[in-house]
């Protein structure tokens, strides 16, 4: 009983609940585009995975080092000898903790310096290898002497070949080492928002009937989040191969959010995946998904610790684990996304809203 008063108390009226799903107005018809350009996935019947990408980035080395770092920074707030880091106080406008996932880009600055560092490595790193052997061939070929060839050839040609990736390296290096304030530059404001405690998302709006100029106002376009059909969209990459790319749509308003900054383009299960742990996220029937990223916040979601408390759930369950047992996790999940059977499941969502299209 307790749980249940929590529950109601922490959740908005608007949060999403699978097993309470309202009845909608039929869906607006989508243009023949949308349609032909967009494969729309199915509702419901989700399974516990995610983008692999959601692992790796949170380790359980990655929160130990977290971990120690926030002790030593109490410690010495306790001594009064605390120093904030760099930039510790300002707001990139991203969040994503148990109750919102707040997504936002770096400045344009800040992209063109972290563009131009791995244009540079991957660059150099990939045409070293290349120059290398064409010299040695070239050597061969011509019968010069290794010495007139490089005078000629390698000093001439591939230092220019080499010396622009290496150059653009080593500056990006440089730069964002050790002069943060020519690079770190927070954006104007986040992108978009999916918001578990209210059950909202929310579009940022950067026009605004011109507020946005005039003021610095940032409009907001929300919508709860079971009014949203997931897509696919196919896309070719500049090598001209098909990529896939998911989206949410609103069923009633021009309100599209794009997630492919979140990873890579690649393939349709990763998608499928993202899909599958955006409903689980959202749905505070069910417990947060269980990822490295939410251990610390799992027991202040009312849902989540009842269902820790039930299941007797390990607290330190990934923060302890060891390298071996978290790349076996890994190993698992990408196999479930492989595994995913998206387009074989039909769309619960039919039982509470007409699709004319």
């Amino acid at each position: 009983m307790k749980t249940d008063v929590l529950e109601t108390t922490y959740y908005a009226d608007t949060a999403y609940r699978s097993d309470r799903i309202p009845k909608q107005k039929p869906s607006a018809e989508r243009s023949w585009i949308r349609r032909f350009s967009k494969v729309r996935l199915p509702w419901g019947l989700t399974q516990q995975v995610a983008p692999d990408d959601f692992l790796i980035r949170r380790k359980p080395s990655s929160l130990r080092f977290q971990e120690e770092m926030n002790k030593e920074r109490e410690e010495h707030q306790k001594l009064g000898t605390y120093i904030p880091a760099p930039y510790e106080h300002v707001d990139f406008h991203d969040r994503h903790d148990h109750e919102r996932f707040r997504f936002s880009l770096w400045s344009k600055r800040s992209q063109f310096w972290a563009y131009l560092l791995v244009f540079g490595k991957g660059g150099f790193l990939f045409l070293l290898p290349i120059s290398v052997l064409s010299y040695v061939v070239l050597g061969l070929v011509l019968d010069m002497s290794w010495g007139d060839l490089a005078i000629d050839g390698f000093i001439g040609v591939y230092s220019w070949f080499l010396g622009i990736p290496l150059f653009s390296w080593a500056t990006a290096s440089l730069i964002m080492r050790y002069f943060p304030k020519l690079w770190v530059k927070p954006s104007r404001g986040p992108i978009w928002e999916i918001n578990r405690r209210t059950g909202l998302v929310t579009l940022f709006d950067y026009d605004n009937n011109g507020e946005y100029k005039k003021n610095g106002t940032i409009g907001e376009l929300t919508a709860p989040f079971y009014e949203f059909d997931a897509y696919i969209a196919t896309i070719p990459d500049r090598q001209g191969l098909s990529m896939n790319v998911l989206y949410i749509a609103h069923r009633y308003r021009d309100i599209v959010i794009n997630f492919r900054p979140l990873f890579a383009p690649g393939e349709g299960q990763l998608c499928c995946a993202l899909w599958d742990f955006l409903q689980n996220y959202m749905d505070t029937s069910r417990p947060l998904p269980d990822l490295p990223r939410y251990e610390q916040y799992r027991h202040l979601d009312p849902t989540t610790a009842e269902y820790d408390r039930k299941t007797r759930r390990n607290p330190r369950f990934w923060i302890d684990m060891d390298d071996a047992t978290f790349e076996q996790e890994l190993y698992d999940m990408r196999g479930k996304i492989d595994q995913i059977d998206t387009f074989q499941r039909p769309n619960l969502m039919a039982r509470y809203v007409e699709y004319v299209d």
